[in-house]
């Protein structure tokens, strides 16, 4: 008979592994900035939101305000460096405005992770406490991380395209949230069951709608590779048509100028 510490370890070695994927995801996403030299249109507000999550966690797993927790310090104080690389990322690549914006808000969640830990580990002196107090803050910024995909939801479901939500970064936030919604089972944590029970169902939407509009999205971008090549032939014709034009006003302009010279 298999243990229920020995199960939340093994749940819990299973959902490090897991989330370790979901932060590593975007590395192509910054490789691809690092060649260009530039962030482009992307946004730095998931990176941000997860590197605060990440960090509120942390504090959460401390073994000061939460007990047998060391599982939740490993991914997020990994989680936590793999962002504010991204940031970093960011700030060497962004233009001069995004920049500011950028460096005051990590300033902003710096100041409020430290500000946290103090008033939590001075003005608060029961386990019980510490942790419901860092517990409802982790659940805010769980759910706000967890929901950062709905704007691209939106998108595919307008679009009836899903060329825009990579399948491996849908499932690996689906089975993200079940792995450590079973975890929090093991004994039952709310604070850690409640947001990634919420992450699973976000998952879990994605992945329908990754099966529902897959086939229409070739469809999609093949339309468009043709409308694509049908304005540039148009573009083609026109630029000939000019050319023709010239070519044929050249002799006339050429006749006009001998009859002057006579």
């Amino acid at each position: 008979m298999v243990s229920a510490d020995a199960a939340r370890t093994v749940v819990g070695i299973l959902g490090n592994i897991i989330s370790l994927f979901l932060f590593l995801s975007p590395v192509k996403t910054f490789i691809q900035i690092w060649k260009e030299g530039s962030v482009q249109n992307y946004s730095p507000a998931p990176y941000l939101a997860t590197l605060m999550n990440c960090m509120v966690w942390t504090l959460y797993g401390l073994p000061m305000v939460h007990s047998h927790s060391t599982l939740l310090v490993t991914i997020n104080g990994s989680g936590s460096a793999i962002q504010l690389a991204y940031v970093i990322l960011f700030l060497i690549y962004s233009d001069r405005q995004k920049r500011l914006r950028v460096f005051l808000v990590l300033l902003l969640e710096l100041f409020f992770i430290s500000l946290l830990t103090v008033l939590v580990l001075t003005r608060v002196h029961t386990h019980k406490d510490r942790s419901m107090i860092v517990g409802i803050i982790s659940i805010f910024f769980s759910v706000m991380m967890y929901a950062s995909p709905l704007v691209v939801m939106k998108l595919v479901i307008t679009t009836r395209s899903v060329e825009f939500m990579p399948f491996f970064l849908s499932f690996t936030s689906f089975a993200n949230g079940l792995a450590w919604t079973a975890y929090a089972f093991i004994p039952f944590d709310p604070f850690i069951a409640v947001p990634n029970a919420v992450g699973s169902m976000f998952g879990l939407a994605q992945l329908i709608l990754y099966a529902t509009f897959y086939r229409s999205t070739k469809l999609v971008i093949g339309e468009r590779k043709h409308k694509s090549e049908v304005d540039l032939s148009e573009v083609v014709v026109v630029i000939a048509a000019e050319d023709s034009r010239k070519v044929g006003s050249a002799p006339q302009d050429g006749g006009a100028s001998e009859t002057n010279g006579t």
